[in-house]
């Protein structure tokens, strides 16, 4: 049986989609309506803030968010959260009272805040919930892992190749897509320099590898772009 972290990429996307809600009873959905809200984010706009007190889980509707970690000097993204998934999950035990990360809106976003009391409770009382949210943290946990395994053994075109094929494969599911990400943000992402990212980028489209045209984003050669990903 082979290495499974021979196959990681640092991929910030969790290919898991978010099925738990699907195993609610008619009155459970009814009861998570009744508690949960729908707030707007602007792009940039923060979510929730690392260490404060945990109120709400939080459902992506539309948009993106990405996760991070910071003290003030530096920050770390863990992961992004495309439309259709959870946010805070880290919070669904009782013992964390705090939010453990920091979220902020890549894009404009709508955020279904769900009452954390009441989810601790669909926890509980249904099985077939829990387990799908007990799936959504271990493949999260899965991704991470693979992730920072490869921030730290990956050379830097193929963490960049990671990036770019994860936003077209788990994202946007096409091979051209309207870039949200500003090169700061592509270079936070695969722990990099932005000078370096900007290098690379120009690089990967001198070969034929990419096409960039303001903010629309092509991947020309996608079977060579994945060949560098896979060989880092």
């Amino acid at each position: 049986m082979g290495n499974p972290l021979m196959s990681a990429t640092s991929c910030t996307i969790n290919p898991h989609q978010c099925r738990c809600f699907e195993t609610l009873t008619a009155d459970e959905l009814d009861l998570l309506e009744a508690t949960s809200v729908r707030i707007s984010y602007k792009k940039r706009e923060l979510i929730c803030k690392q260490g404060s007190f945990v109120s709400h889980i939080m459902h992506v509707e539309k948009g993106l968010a990405k996760v991070f970690l910071e003290d003030g000097a530096n920050s770390l993204v863990l992961k992004i959260i495309p439309q259709g998934n959870l946010l805070g999950l880290t919070s669904a035990s009782s013992e964390y009272n705090t939010y453990q990360y920091s979220a902020m809106a890549y894009v404009d976003s709508e955020i279904r805040q769900i009452d954390i009391g009441i989810f601790r409770q669909l926890l509980r009382q249904n099985a077939a919930f829990a387990a799908e949210v007990i799936d959504i943290l271990s493949a999260n946990s899965v991704q991470i892992y693979g992730r920072f395994f490869c921030l730290t053994h990956k050379q830097a075109y193929g963490r960049l190749a990671d990036i770019l094929l994860c936003l077209a494969n788990r994202i946007f599911k096409n091979t051209e897509f309207e870039l949200p990400l500003s090169r700061k943000d592509l270079a936070e992402l695969s722990g990099m320099s932005q000078e370096t990212v900007i290098r690379m980028l120009k690089s990967f489209h001198e070969d034929g590898l990419i096409r960039l045209e303001g903010k629309t984003f092509t991947v020309l050669d996608y079977e060579k772009l994945k060949h560098i990903s896979e060989t880092g």
